[in-house]
């Protein structure tokens, strides 16, 4: 029997996860540091991006498969901004948004596809319209080493595989629908999860042998699991745009945010994650 799962992804932590985005991760935050990251002040810097005089806190909601990438680029733009904070609330983009326009107190809101923006877009709660600052596209990920040997989507369906999917009203479930409707395949998965990294997380408690997620949460997953690429991915891709939300508590921290996240440098970091240029 099909079941759902509450279950949550944990919550974000300042520092990177280990081997979450990898060591040429690691490189690229240095080029959007601080020269001497014992000096924050130093004028000399890489990249066309102009730190701004804000402070304080800034409150982002993203989705759940930004948390890597978004921790590192608010611990970046914190060394950039002394006296600021970055705080983040990760999970599925349908939650966020549900939150947002029921007036949860938020500056920014970075969605996993323009379906679950435009939620918030309805609701009046952005203060202008969304930019698609990355792409993202599906990976079996398996159990280490592949031990069932699945090769792509039709193996999915093998007899006592256990499977797990993306609630189908979140971005990660809509792809996933998409990339199997494209592939002729129709699988029954053991649960519905609420966000990607649920799901990842069934694999990598071995409570799963598959589950369709992004590519990025199997690269952040470092070696957890093994990721699958499969051609029928193309026909899921999902756009992730990033807005500063109206009534936002610190409005000139939250654009900052924005601005930096889309710029040269934020873009070496969620590239490097394994997001597709916009």
């Amino acid at each position: 029997m099909t079941t759902r799962s509450t279950r949550r992804a944990p919550r974000a932590r300042r520092a990177l996860t280990a081997g979450a985005i990898g060591g040429t991760a690691l490189l690229l935050l240095a080029a959007c540091s601080p020269a001497s990251p014992s000096d924050p002040s130093s004028s000399t810097r890489t990249g066309s991006w102009t730190p701004t005089n804000v402070s304080g806190t800034i409150t982002v909601f993203a989705a759940a498969s930004l948390k890597e990438s978004f921790t590192a680029l608010g611990t970046a733009f914190e060394r950039w901004h002394p006296g600021t904070k970055v705080t983040f609330s990760f999970g599925g983009s349908d939650s966020l948004a549900a939150s947002i326009t029921g007036g949860a107190p938020a500056d920014v809101f970075a969605a996993a596809s323009p379906g679950t923006m435009e939620v918030v877009v309805n609701g009046n709660r952005t203060a202008g319209p969304p930019a698609t600052f990355v792409r993202n596209q599906l990976e079996i990920a398996t159990l280490p080493g592949n031990p069932d040997r699945i090769t792509g989507l039709k193996d999915l369906t093998k007899s006592g595989l256990k499977v797990v999917l993306c609630d189908q009203t979140v971005p990660c479930g809509v792809a996933a629908q998409r990339v199997l409707t494209a592939g002729g395949v129709k699988v029954t998965p053991v649960s519905y999860e609420q966000d990607v990294k649920a799901a990842l997380t069934k694999v990598e408690l071995k409570e799963a042998d598959a589950a369709l997620v992004y590519r990025t949460d199997v690269r952040a997953a470092a070696g957890k699991v093994t990721g699958v690429p499969f051609p029928e991915a193309a026909q899921g891709i999902n756009n992730y745009p990033i807005a500063r939300l109206a009534d936002a508590p610190n409005a000139a921290g939250g654009q900052a945010f924005i601005d930096f996240v889309r710029s040269a440098e934020g873009r070496k970091v969620l590239t490097g994650a394994g997001f597709l240029a916009p």
